[in-house]
């Protein structure tokens, strides 16, 4: 009974793990580049009562064993990468990825930072920030006369200046890709850092060597689907729910042989 027990309440905590999971994602449907998550799980260490394939005598085998499991862990939380909708916005400061990478911002400690969020401002030196303020790398500053911005999708950045018939280029926005981008570490303000799981930042222009196009005007939606994610809570509460009417149903039988 009390391995019962035991085994219900690592059903219980990896069910509650799940929700917690399904709620942030439900949470940030509304968070430009949110990538949703999903929860990994895995059987845990198994009692070998008795061994398949054992000898049953000298001649025969136990073509099956015994083998008692103790229940379930979370093995971890995995980004799905799938591209969220791209949204036109119009205004000229906003800047979607459409394919792989991210931008990179430097941080007030000097680290740098990748991100999918493209909702770019302007500080008080007109350089192009994150709405933290962080600096976007490497750094572009717009001229306080520029009448008007114009970012290619191969990431570079022109303004008209007065006076002036052609545009002038006053920077290029770069982009960074990972060979296993799930195993960035999350760190909020939709930010994110390189692991040693994701790999080292592999920095190219945009459009080149399998890098996405940035779209001026455009944010990258999240991409959680609400009616998929509504299904996830309801099998994760009914799950939780199981595993209480089982420790119930063990309570009960304890209380039992407890009278007797």
């Amino acid at each position: 009974m009390l391995r019962a027990l035991s085994t219900i309440r690592t059903g219980l905590e990896a069910a509650q793990t799940q929700i917690d999971v399904t709620a942030n994602n439900l949470a940030n449907v509304n968070t430009t580049g949110f990538k949703r998550q999903r929860t990994l799980f895995q059987n845990l260490v198994y009692q070998n009562v008795q061994q398949p394939g054992a000898l049953s005598s000298t001649q025969t085998r136990l073509p099956i064993g015994l083998q008692l499991g103790t229940g379930v862990q979370v093995a971890g939380t995995q980004p799905i990468e799938t591209q969220g909708n791209l949204t036109q916005t119009g205004d000229s400061l906003d800047t979607a990825i459409n394919g792989n990478g991210f931008f990179q911002i430097l941080m007030p400690n000097g680290t740098i930072a990748y991100t999918r969020d493209g909702a770019l401002q302007l500080n008080q030196n007109g350089q192009l920030v994150t709405a933290n303020g962080y600096l976007m790398q490497p750094p572009i500053t717009i001229p306080t006369n520029a009448t008007s911005i114009t970012i290619a999708q191969d990431g570079t950045v022109t303004v008209q200046l007065p006076g002036q018939t052609t545009a002038t280029q006053v920077g290029q926005i770069q982009i960074a890709t990972f060979q296993n981008p799930a195993g960035m570490q999350l760190m909020g303000n939709n930010l994110l850092l390189q692991t040693g799981a994701s790999g080292a930042p592999n920095i190219q222009q945009p459009t080149i060597n399998g890098t996405g196009a940035v779209m001026q005007g455009y944010l990258e939606a999240s991409n959680v689907n609400v009616v998929n994610s509504m299904v996830d809570m309801i099998t994760a509460q009914r799950s939780y729910q199981l595993g209480t009417d089982l420790a119930n149903a063990v309570n009960q039988m304890l209380g039992y042989l407890g009278n007797l």
